[in-house]
């Protein structure tokens, strides 16, 4: 049964960054395309990175390419999401979500996920 239990979350100033992770129990991580998804206060869920199955794919929210790097480790079944500049406006709480798969590629479609963690909080403030 997959499980994801994020960590790494906090209070840093504008400008700083943080690097959230995500693990993973289950099957190999091969199998699963990960996802981090966002939901700032009074708004909805947002896509904001995703790493399929293979490592070979990431997408990500316009709102932070250039800023925010996902990646994984195999051995240690872990998924990680690097954020650099960061700005009030990426304030939330962060999710992590699995989606089983063989074929590769991801999304940053809420639905196409299966499994989440609980969340992690991150605070941008001065």
């Amino acid at each position: 049964q997959l499980q994801l239990v994020e960590s790494g979350g906090g209070l840093v100033q504008p400008g700083g960054s943080l690097r959230l992770s995500c693990e993973v129990s289950g099957l190999p991580l091969e199998y699963y395309a990960i996802g981090w998804f966002r939901q700032a206060p009074a708004k909805e869920l947002e896509g904001v990175s995703c790493i399929d199955n293979r490592g070979d794919i990431t997408n990500y929210a316009d709102s932070v390419k250039g800023r925010f790097t996902i990646s994984r480790d195999y051995a240690k079944k872990m998924v990680y999401l690097q954020m650099n500049s960061l700005a009030a406006d990426d304030t939330g709480d962060y999710y992590c979500a699995g989606r089983p798969t063989l074929s590769g590629g991801c999304t940053l479609l809420r639905a196409d996920f299966q499994a989440w963690g609980q969340g992690t909080q991150v605070a941008v403030s001065s």
